[in-house]
């Protein structure tokens, strides 16, 4: 059978898959709150579970919308292993008694280098250097250390304190007819590239932190999106589902969004204090094209 050339895998010094940096491990926990469990002992268990996520900054709380949960806990943490901490730390806490787990997600912080993929590998070619020998993969492995440290801020990052937080996994197709995978690396590169000029319309709005989930999760990655106003979530969604990645490449899976809870705040959210329990509202405002 003859196979059309635009589905021919790059072969050769020509990239197939992107180089990637791995950096946070990251875990998301979506909770149903058993309310009547409660019961007398909400305030001791809210004021230890404060406690809790006071002492792990980069453990957060936040009140989702809707029927799937009731909680979402967010935790990036260094490892696989300190996300297992975390979460043994979490089920020790009174309050877990009155927590149903509904759904989670295990991930890692992932940087696509589409970009500098093919830069590298061009480069070299031009030096007379083929894949897999001795001294192409030290110049690949020199490469991403120098990106890694360059991008070290973006690859740990801390958990925005922005008030809201809207998180969904995400495929890309692997169809019949159209399958990303077998899309010429070329044609991916432009793509995302295209795809990345969307996002950055949204800097200073919206913290996007993409993780990869192949082999550890159901999806292939997940997004987390912080903003202080929920509308941009809407816009910059919305304005990527018309780029050619996005419209025709991208499967979404179920979208969770939730507003932070202050770990103080915990006790004022079980007894129906809302507007005591959120963080405070930041004056920023988040509405690019008006």
């Amino acid at each position: 059978m003859n196979i059309p050339a635009h589905t021919l895998p790059d072969t050769g010094a020509n990239p197939v898959v992107p180089l990637t940096l791995e950096g946070s491990s990251v875990l998301h926990q979506m909770m149903r709150v058993n309310w009547s469990g409660l019961g007398a002992a909400a305030d001791h268990a809210a004021a230890e579970a404060a406690g809790w996520l006071n002492s792990n900054p980069n453990s957060a709380v936040y009140a989702l919308l809707g029927h799937k949960a009731d909680l979402l806990f967010v935790h990036f943490r260094e490892d696989f292993t300190a996300l297992l901490e975390a979460q043994a730390g979490l089920r020790r806490l009174e309050l877990s008694a009155a927590l149903e787990p509904t759904a989670s997600y295990v991930s890692v912080v992932e940087l696509g280098l589409y970009e500098s993929t093919r830069k590298t590998y061009d480069e070299l070619s031009a030096k007379g250097l083929t894949p897999a020998s001795e001294g192409w993969d030290e110049a690949i492995a020199a490469t991403l250390e120098r990106q890694r440290k360059a991008m070290s801020g973006r690859l740990y990052p801390e958990i925005p304190s922005s008030r809201y937080i809207c998180f969904y996994p995400m495929d890309r197709l692997r169809g019949e007819t159209r399958n990303w995978y077998s899309v010429p690396f070329a044609d991916r590169q432009r793509m995302m590239h295209e795809h990345g000029l969307v996002g950055r319309k949204y800097g200073g709005i919206v913290k996007q932190v993409i993780s990869g989930s192949i082999g550890f999760d159901d999806w292939e990655w997940g997004v987390d999106l912080f903003a202080d106003d929920p509308l941009a979530f809407k816009r910059l969604i919305y304005e990527m589902r018309f780029d050619e990645v996005s419209a025709v490449y991208a499967l979404f899976g179920s979208f969770y969004v939730g507003l932070r809870l202050a770990p103080d705040g915990l006790a004022a959210f079980f007894r129906g204090e809302t507007q005591n329990a959120l963080i405070q509202s930041p004056t920023a405002t988040a509405n690019p094209r008006r």
